[in-house]
């Protein structure tokens, strides 16, 4: 229990110390922040950047929208391409599964009457 109690006065401090020594840096990081921003270089650079937005987002824009509008055909008629073929697939299988069916019933009566009319074909 007492080892408890120091750990936890222990993190108390280190809190403590550790704020107030982070609260300094963070304060000093932010001048240079703000004293960067503020430099007229940047500034200017900023507004030459601004600018170029401004007259180059119409054309972003019809750019990035044909993208997604192409990317969004791809993506539909693959996806109607993939659905069919499963759905065609699950169509044609009881299909055969219903024909080999019928053939089954009818199997062994063929094969009863070539076999009671002595057919080569069957052995017993």
């Amino acid at each position: 229990m007492r080892g408890k109690i120091l750990f936890a006065a222990g993190l108390a401090v280190g809190y403590v110390l550790g704020t107030r020594a982070g609260r300094e840096r963070y304060e000093q990081l932010k001048r240079a922040a703000q004293g960067f921003w503020n430099d007229p270089r940047v500034q200017r650079r900023v507004d030459q950047v601004e600018d170029f937005v401004r007259t180059a987002a119409p054309e972003v824009a019809e750019f990035v929208s044909d993208g997604a509008k192409k990317v969004v055909g791809q993506v539909t008629g693959a996806g109607r391409t993939s659905a069919a073929k499963p759905a065609a697939a699950s169509r044609a299988k009881p299909a055969a599964k219903a024909a080999g069916a019928a053939s089954r019933s009818t199997g062994p009566a063929k094969r009863g009457s070539k076999a009671g009319s002595g057919s080569a074909g069957t052995s017993s």
